[in-house]
């Protein structure tokens, strides 16, 4: 295999081009879809709103019954929210609820802080025009209109759609299979006492949430020595019944590092070098029919690598159609007078003003950097870049989810 170094923008084009998305179809109720993928576009059977509706409380009218500010209407019925009223008689009014549906013949809502209850009817102390406070049926959706494309992300918001217009299950893609290990004889768990030379494994805990925030189906095989036949031992039990193998640690080339010749071993191994910062020996292969990717161990480099690499590979394996993250032009905050050759990905947050500034250590051991900063800024390779200039800021909102 070539060990010459990938463009970011090469490598990733790979990556996304060897995904395979899973299609099988689960039927869920839309009550437990949120984070799942959607496999196939949904319409509405129904118009929404369903009927002409009020859209605040007050009084349906004909806006000819009210020529000027001061007429009295006799209140002929009340139409709370959930009931259907009858035909509104000329001179006269409904009180109405907000949601309620129009009585035929209204074609006007006057809000109750106009209005002036008097007995059994209403002073109304405006001059309403047809429509107003009206909402109008098939205003929102049309009968027969798609409301949610197939490969998006279920949020919030698209299940209250397609709780709106009456979808009571959906179909979804399953859910990824991913199983993850970290190697490393160094590595300890919290909780354990630490030994000379000993590290806790925080990447097991950075991993395995951010692949539960994608909504992954996660194996987590726990740590795995630095040893060549426990690491090809460690390979063979993740590719069994996983769609993809993750991994932290062990990718580059030192007499420790056995991940890159296991994964040749038991499989093949498609790319390995990438130029970007932090993150360069990030890996990528195929291992008994599995996705392998091997992720530095590092944790500020297996960050990086996992949101710019990892999550588009895995959203693409999940049928999500759109997987690039979203991109802010913002004025820099900070000078950058020596860029690296390679593409980098400085930890960063927005000021007040609504510049960006870095965290003040950008090395790849400053782990506090990933909780400080709010979002990543993209340094094209030598690029330098001066307080003032406009710089492509991604947000962590977007990036963790």
């Amino acid at each position: 295999m070539n060990d010459k170094l990938l463009s970011f923008e090469e490598a990733l084009a790979r990556l996304l081009a060897e995904a395979r998305p899973v299609r099988e179809v689960d039927q869920v109720d839309t009550l437990a879809a949120a984070g799942r993928v959607l496999a196939s576009p949904q319409h509405s059977s129904i118009a929404l709103p369903p009927m002409d509706s009020a859209t605040m409380d007050g009084y349906a009218v004909r806006a000819v019954d009210v020529p000027a500010p001061g007429v009295c209407l006799p209140v002929s019925q009340r139409i709370p929210a959930g009931s259907v009223g009858h035909a509104l008689a000329p001179g006269s009014a409904a009180r109405i609820f907000t949601g309620a549906p129009l009585p035929p013949g209204a074609d006007a809502v006057v809000m109750q802080e106009l209005c002036e209850p008097r007995g059994e009817s209403v002073r109304i102390d405006h001059r309403p025009r047809a429509g107003e406070a009206i909402r109008r049926a098939g205003e929102d959706i049309a009968r027969g209109q798609q409301v949610l494309p197939a490969g998006i992300r279920l949020r919030p918001q698209h299940i209250a759609l397609a709780a709106a217009v009456g979808l009571a299950r959906l179909p979804v893609y399953r859910r990824l299979r991913v199983a993850l290990f970290s190697t490393g004889s160094e590595l300890v768990m919290p909780g354990e006492p630490l030994p000379p030379g000993a590290i806790y494994n925080s990447n097991r805990y950075l991993l395995g949430a951010l692949l539960a925030g994608l909504g992954c189906e996660i194996t987590d095989l726990g740590i795995v020595p630095d040893n060549l036949e426990a690491t090809r031992k460690a390979l063979r039990e993740a590719a069994e019944r996983h769609d993809l193998i993750l991994t932290s640690g062990g990718v580059s080339v030192g007499e420790e590092d056995h991940v890159k010749p296991a994964v040749e071993a038991e499989g093949r191994l498609m790319m390995w070098k990438i130029a970007m910062k932090p993150g360069k020996p990030l890996a990528y292969g195929r291992v008994h029919g599995a996705a392998f990717i091997g992720l530095p161990g590092n944790p500020v480099s297996s960050f990086v690598t996992f949101l710019m690499m990892v999550r588009p590979f895995i959203l693409t394996a999940q049928g999500v159609t759109e997987v690039a993250p979203q991109r802010v032009s913002l004025r820099a905050d900070f000078d950058w007078p020596r860029p690296d050759r390679r593409r980098e990905f400085l930890r960063a947050r927005i000021t007040e003003a609504g510049t960006v500034e870095l965290f003040g250590n950008q090395g790849a051991a400053a782990l506090q950097s990933t909780a400080w900063a709010n979002g990543l800024v993209d340094i094209a390779p030598e690029q330098p870049v001066a307080r003032g200039d406009l710089v492509h800021f991604l947000p962590f909102g977007d990036l963790l989810s």
